[in-house]
């Protein structure tokens, strides 16, 4: 059974109070590319993923798809609307086949009500990843687009970051218009930028996932 307390927002719950939560978590599955939900819905649930990767989009004004994040197992999204009342703010779709636990909007305020210590944790939460999102949005606007791509990887090492022998390891598959995607630019310039990267010795690849050989290089780039 998926334990609820892997989700940084229940953490602090002990064994028995987390069983109280269980009851609420209804199962669904996504297929890759398959849409979650999108901007504009009302927000009716609240989602933790338990397997697979999500992303959290939105359109440009050029009607360009920008990854505002990417959600891993055991994090949730679609916290801000929920709390609020307000329809998503976003767009979230499968990244990979996925699989999710959803929480209705009446259920989640009742968990809340019952354990209030959680409304704090989800309150900071949610503001960390306000901040990420903004950040992303300003750099997309004020960076080059080697410097955005050398943000967006350190971010990444951080959260899905795995020592191999050649360096540190981007523990997810990204592809090039994954990243374009991620850094608003074209795949075209993201793979270039990649490109000479890898000749400049600051990556490489492994089993089609990014490993960055030498970090402060990489740094550097920001």
């Amino acid at each position: 059974m998926f334990d609820i307390r892997q989700v940084p927002i229940f953490n602090t719950l002990s064994p028995a109070d987390a069983k109280e939560i269980y009851p609420y978590l209804l199962h669904t599955k996504f297929a890759k590319k398959e849409t979650i939900f999108s901007e504009g819905d009302p927000s009716e649930w609240f989602y933790i993923v338990k397997k697979g990767k999500v992303k959290i989009t939105k359109l440009s004004h050029e009607g360009k798809e920008i990854i505002l994040e990417i959600i891993s197992p055991s994090e949730f999204f679609g916290g801000v609307a929920v709390m609020r009342g307000f329809p998503y703010p976003a767009n979230a779709v499968a990244m990979e086949d996925a699989e999710v636990l959803k929480i209705a909007r009446k259920n989640l305020m009742t968990i809340m009500d019952r354990f209030p210590n959680l409304m704090f944790c989800m309150a900071t939460n949610i503001g960390d990843r306000i901040k990420g999102s903004h950040e992303a949005l300003k750099s997309i606007a004020l960076e080059k687009v080697e410097s955005r791509i050398a943000s967006l990887l350190i971010k990444l090492a951080d959260k899905a970051g795995e020592r191999v022998t050649e360096g540190l390891m981007i523990n997810m598959k990204l592809t090039k218009q994954d990243l374009a995607e991620m850094v608003g630019t074209t795949v075209e310039t993201s793979i270039r930028t990649m490109s000479k990267l890898s000749k400049g010795g600051i990556l490489t690849a492994r089993a089609g996932k990014i490993v960055i050989r030498d970090l402060e290089k990489l740094r550097s780039l920001t």
